[in-house]
């Protein structure tokens, strides 16, 4: 059927109406006429009638089909109004409006550092959008060129443990080398080591492990942390992209850089915590104790740093009280997609605590502990959308907290 595109919607899919009903039609922009093939509230777009003039020609030869990038065929500013938008939209929601949200920043920079690919019947790719469909790809344009052959050392990777079921592969590319883990493999045999090694010599790899057991390391994989060495844990989280993690640091650096004490919470292996030593004393927790194990690696190799307590402690479950924060005037906070909501209250209820920087990857929970923070005494200063996840819905955000 015929359907007209009314709006963007929070997912990256175009919004229709068929009786009143929304209807999602990934792949189209505000303003266009289009055919698609309807089932419920989801439709397959078959053919654009009238094209919006915002409609671009997508970067990727992959686009439609892998369910990576949903945006690539909209114009750069268009694009970034949406996504600043619905930074704006979810504090509304939440009742906060009259607040500083600065321009979206770009911190695509030279791209992606990290990805994860599945390797199935010898072919590297991505799942279909809102599908499990693998689609299998030759390149990827919104990774950096460190990372240009990931499809093909996935496949290479993936062939050397010789498994007929689909094999994840998780790639990150630091200063030294790609590092690589191999998902759910637990103790490749001897014959399945050599020709990982083997793989790794050809493609030059720095690190190859399997769920977390080092395999092979021909050279430590480092990322450089404002003059520190980090080793990251295997498989460890990292900002998507270097321009992404110097962004965030550029906002949450000079919010706190007049404290003596800051608590850096859910701290990782230390992105945030080791800029803030170069000035403050600081107190890092996370529940991910191989990160934490990674910040404290690094820290007996740094110098020129004030001390940095590293702890191992689940805040999700059980928050730092309003006594434990005693002595800290200032904390950044930077919790997983589900948000910090009983970290935010015992913030709030820590009189001491003057600032508070939190950095999220999700505007809805985002909304709800500021929302907690600002009903403890707290004001919003000012929010900066930062977008490191290009052509997606995916939108970083930092806050800046006073009392």
């Amino acid at each position: 059927m015929n359907l007209t595109i009314e709006a963007m919607g929070a997912r990256g899919e175009g919004v229709a109406h068929r009786d009143g009903a929304r209807v999602y039609v990934p792949y189209t922009l505000p303003g266009e006429r289009v055919r698609a093939d309807v089932h419920g509230d989801r439709a397959r777009i078959t053919e654009v009638i009238d094209a919006a003039p915002e409609r671009v020609i997508p970067a990727c030869a992959h686009f439609g089909k892998c369910g990576g990038c949903l945006l690539q065929h909209w114009s750069p500013s268009s694009y970034a109004r949406w996504k600043r938008q619905l930074v704006v939209d979810a504090l509304s929601r939440k009742g906060l409006s009259g607040i500083e949200i600065a321009p979206l920043v770009d911190a695509h920079g030279a791209g992606r550092r990290r990805v994860t690919l599945t390797v199935t019947n010898g072919r590297a790719g991505f799942s279909a959008h809102r599908s499990h469909t693998h689609v299998p790809v030759d390149t990827c344009p919104v990774l950096m060129p460190q990372l240009a052959r990931a499809p093909e050392i996935a496949v290479a990777l993936a062939g050397a443990l010789q498994l007929k079921k689909p094999q994840r592969v998780h790639l990150m590319a630091s200063d030294t080398g790609i590092d690589c883990d191999l998902a759910g493999i637990d103790d490749p045999d001897l014959d399945a080591r050599v020709r990982i090694a083997d793989v790794a010599e050809e493609f030059g790899l720095a690190r190859v492990c399997a769920s977390g057991e080092m395999l092979i390391e021909r050279v430590r994989p480092i990322l450089d942390v404002d003059g520190t060495a980090v080793t990251p844990p295997p498989g460890g989280f990292a900002q998507a992209t270097a321009a992404g993690e110097a962004a965030l640091a550029a906002i949450v650096m000079p919010a706190l850089a007049q404290h003596p004490v800051v608590a850096d919470l859910f701290c990782g292996w230390g992105a945030f915590g080791l800029r803030l030593a170069k000035a403050s004393r600081v107190l890092a927790v996370d529940s991910d104790k191989a990160a934490i194990a990674a910040l404290q690696t690094a820290l007996r190799g740094a110098a020129g740093l004030k001390p940095l307590i590293a702890r191992a402690h689940d805040l999700m479950r059980d928050p730092l009280t309003a006594p434990e924060l005693k002595g800290i005037t200032a904390a950044v906070f930077d919790p997983p997609r589900a948000g910090a909501a009983r970290q935010a209250a015992e913030l709030a209820g820590a009189e001491g605590v003057r600032t508070v920087v939190g950095v999220s990857c999700d505007a809805d929970t985002f909304a709800r502990d500021a929302g907690i923070l600002v009903q403890g005494g707290f004001r919003l200063d000012r929010v900066v959308p930062v977008d490191q996840f290009q052509y997606t819905a995916h939108v970083e955000m930092v806050g800046v907290f006073s009392r």
